[in-house]
């Protein structure tokens, strides 16, 4: 959800400071004069001398006595929003603990961090994967992973996405008990470097 919040930010902001752009290049080359283009009637900006805002509609509103409680709670409003923005990017997404059904209906907490280590040194040691990065993330009852590999120049990835599905991914899932464990796997290629010939 936080990615999808992102992104609407940062598309709405773009479009707005876009558009702002587009006005204020219209208005100082007196594009709408030249073009017959008659603005909307609230719009104050017209000619190249204009500015955005009036001296009387900078102070328009200023002796109304709303006006001040809305500029503060919509202040306010906007300061939270941020905060809880910014409180948001610096949350941890890493999953703490996997819950494991131990058929007890008690259940255990395994640590994530454990778990990671297990899949990732598991993964590492499969042919062609060089380093191998492991991330949990979900919630502890429905875990997902993400993977990041680093294959050797020889490596085929085919089989190398297989064998981690099917053996390492697998048997983390087998040993927590887990229904499924979905996973995200970004594959690289180490660099070849050109071999010296003497």
């Amino acid at each position: 959800m936080l990615r999808t919040v992102n992104r609407v930010l940062l598309g709405l902001t773009g479009l707005t400071l876009f558009c702002f752009g587009l006005a204020a290049v219209a208005a100082a080359l007196d594009l709408p004069d030249r073009w017959g283009i008659s603005p909307p009637s609230w719009w104050s900006w017209r000619a190249p001398d204009d500015v955005l805002l009036t001296r009387a509609d900078r102070t328009r509103w200023r002796d109304e006595g709303w006006w001040w409680p809305m500029i503060i709670g919509g202040l306010a409003v906007l300061v939270l929003l941020a905060l809880w923005w910014l409180l948001a990017q610096l949350r941890r997404q890493r999953l703490g603990e996997v819950f494991v059904d131990s058929g007890d209906g008690m259940g255990a907490l395994l640590r994530g961090r454990a778990m990671e280590d297990v899949v990732a040194a598991e993964v590492e040691a499969l042919p062609g994967v060089e380093r191998a990065r492991v991330t949990l993330v979900g919630r502890r009852n429905q875990p997902r992973v993400r993977v990041g590999l680093l294959l050797s120049p020889q490596a085929r990835p085919g089989v190398a996405v297989r064998r981690l599905r099917g053996e390492a991914l697998e048997h983390a899932r087998v040993s927590a008990g887990l229904a499924a464990l979905p996973a995200e796997v970004r594959l690289r290629a180490t660099k070849r470097t050109a071999e010296r010939v003497s």
